[in-house]
């Protein structure tokens, strides 16, 4: 195989342009497998084999430096750089990342894991280069559906304002995770219809050129005549208006065409932007028949592609997808707003039976906040459904634009807490860090799919903004009765008499869990499930204490700094309580297993058993 002999990009240069298709078909059947076994985003990253394996071969990285926006569609550029012998443990718990990290490798210079930020990157590097008086290549790598994202397109103003040589590629497969949405994908539709234009116009001006001196004038009249009809006529005028050298589209599987356009594009001055056009899934017939199914795909058999594990289960996502349908046919006031995660966020049932009612507005977390309160502003009831990594992208419409104007507009916030192998950048460990800092806004965490059905039950009939979080793992249903929902208030769920484990969200049948064990030593905890987050039930929490013997755990699934737990410490600061907090670490956490991040950090029954243990009822 050829890919035996590849450890680096040099010695890929050292192939000859005629093997590297045959280099390409290996890299994928490598992804094809590696991804059956561990999961992963497998759709994006068979779409830019060839384009990785072209860029890596024209330009001398790592000194040329290219910045993959997301990050996500790098498995390609870790098999070229060294990292082809560690590719099997990609995102599992001491294995590489699944996005781009700084700390594992120097071809990767900057650690990726959202969206629409490369250009600003590869902008602030090349402007540091140019002040350094360097010359090395900035090369920004960012899909269709990241460039229709704010921050792109104000990265994109502000280069062809700067004019500093660098080179956008922009990798077209109309889709981000779900098809691409806005005017700005139908403009890159219109290119697509008009891919020989461009090469046309090259060949005729080349032509043109070697005409002796008449072909010059010509070549010369063309030049001014063309900009009064170049935007009726020329692919990519949006570009070129913003002050990029337009080229393209091309096609982004052939690897011969590739090489030729991106060493032209290594010789202009000023920015590029570079089009390429590519099949997501491109190599494996399932992603490309449905690539928004394989964008980020569980362990699957290869052969049927069907998962390995049955996914059927009941998680947070599908309760609230279930339940946002049915309080919208109550109530046609109920609109449903996502920023490119209508099937991650359990939106797409809710799209398909009330499509009127239903708004992805691409990846613009912002724009989707802001959006909302017009909505609200106007009467209606907007439910904004997004990753809690992502919403934290949205901080400053949350305060100023929801909360300071006291809008009804409710957050779904999903993939909240551990979210195992996507790690760092992914974690949604924060949220009730950041949004407890919000005047006025209503933060709550179910315990099973019952109370998140009942919490949005409750946040539609309020004049308020509401933020419910939960994680898309569901272990259990509890095994007790849900009370009513009341505003701020919390239910006791087991009777005890020795400590009280005040326990919010998916933490409760953890404490639960961890009651039943100490019961066994015979140390009786009382359960108090909190509910919410802002604001805490600090009557219910005073009684627990004094009827504890001023002994409570607090349980979160967030990191403790500014979280729930210090937020009960600070009610029971003069009442000589014993407040523990057991929460996440105050780090960013690297990809693993949840179940055993969360034991490893102190939120598994047993490990709340020793945390009992220890502070009060040491043998």
């Amino acid at each position: 195989m050829i890919l035996d002999n590849i450890n680096s990009p040099q010695d890929l240069k050292a192939l000859p342009i005629d093997k590297l298709p045959e280099l390409a078909q290996e890299i994928r059947e490598l992804i094809i497998s590696t991804t059956a076994e561990n999961g992963g985003h497998l759709a994006p990253n068979l779409g830019v084999v060839e384009l990785t394996i072209a860029l890596h071969y024209v330009f001398d990285t790592p000194t040329d430096k290219i910045i993959w926006d997301v990050g996500h569609q790098s498995y390609t550029h870790k098999i070229l750089t060294g990292r082809k012998d560690k590719f099997a443990t990609i995102r599992q718990e001491g294995g590489i990342s699944g996005f781009c990290a700084k700390n594992e490798s120097e071809y990767d210079c900057f650690t990726t894991g959202h969206s629409s930020n490369s250009i600003s990157l590869a902008m602030g590097m090349a402007e540091a280069r140019d002040q350094r008086g360097e010359d090395n290549k900035i090369i920004a790598v960012i899909g269709d559906g990241a460039i229709s994202g704010g921050m792109a397109l104000e990265a994109l103003n502000h280069a062809g304002d700067i004019e500093t040589p660098l080179l956008v590629i922009l990798n077209d497969n109309e889709m981000s995770i779900n098809h691409n949405v806005g005017a700005l994908n139908s403009y890159l539709s219109h290119i697509r219809s008009h891919p020989k234009y461009s090469k046309a116009k090259n060949n005729v001006h080349h032509a043109l050129d070697r005409i002796p001196w008449l072909g010059k004038h010509l070549a010369n009249f063309i030049s001014g005549f063309k900009n009064g009809i170049k935007s009726l006529l020329v692919p990519g005028m949006f570009f070129e208006y913003l002050g990029f050298t337009y080229l393209g589209p091309t096609d982004g599987h052939n690897i011969k065409e590739l090489i030729e356009i991106l060493r032209q594009a290594a010789t202009i001055q000023r920015p590029v932007l570079l089009h390429t056009i590519t099949v997501k899934g491109k190599g494996y017939e399932p992603a490309e028949q449905h690539p928004y199914n394989w964008h980020g795909v569980e362990p699957f058999d290869i052969a049927t592609g069907m998962p390995k594990k049955n996914n059927l289960q009941l998680t947070y996502t599908s309760a609230f997808s279930e339940s946002i349908m049915g309080l919208a046919e109550e109530d046609e006031n109920i609109i449903a707003i996502t920023a490119a995660m209508t099937d991650g966020t359990g939106l797409a049932g809710f799209k398909k039976k009330f499509p009127g009612r239903f708004y992805d507005v691409g990846i613009a977390e912002q724009h989707a906040v802001t959006f909302a309160a017009g909505l609200a502003n106007a009467g209606k009831k907007p439910v904004v459904a997004i990753y809690s990594a992502f919403i934290q992208r949205a901080y400053d419409q949350i305060m100023e634009d929801v909360c300071l104007q006291k809008l009804p507009v409710i957050f779904a916030i999903d993939r909240a807490g551990i979210v195992g192998n996507d790690g760092y950048t992914h974690q949604g460990i924060y949220d009730i860090s950041f949004l407890r800092t919000i005047p006025g806004l209503t933060i709550m965490a179910p315990a099973d799919a019952r109370e998140l059905r009942m919490m949005l039950r409750f946040a539609v009939s309020t004049e308020q903004p509401v933020a419910i979080r939960y994680p898309k793992a569901l272990d259990r249903e509890l095994p007790v009765t849900i009370s009513e929902i009341e505003l701020g208030r919390a239910t006791i769920i087991r009777e005890g008499s020795d400590l009280c484990f005040f326990a919010l969200g998916s933490m409760v049948s953890v404490a639960l869990d961890a009651a039943a064990l100490l019961a066994q030593k015979g140390i009786s905890a009382q359960v108090v499930n909190a509910r919410f987050a802002a604001p805490i039930d600090d009557l219910t929490l005073r009684n627990c204490a004094a009827n504890c013997h001023g002994r409570i755990i607090t349980v979160e699934e967030n990191v403790q700094e500014g979280g729930f737990g210090v937020a009960c410490q600070m009610i029971l600061a003069h009442n000589g309580a014993q407040v523990v907090v057991a929460a996440l670490p105050h780090t960013f956490i690297p990809q693993g297993c949840r179940e055993h991040q969360l034991d490893m950090m102190g939120l598994s029954a047993e490990r709340l058993v020793e945390m009992a243990c220890n502070n009060w009822f040491k043998e």
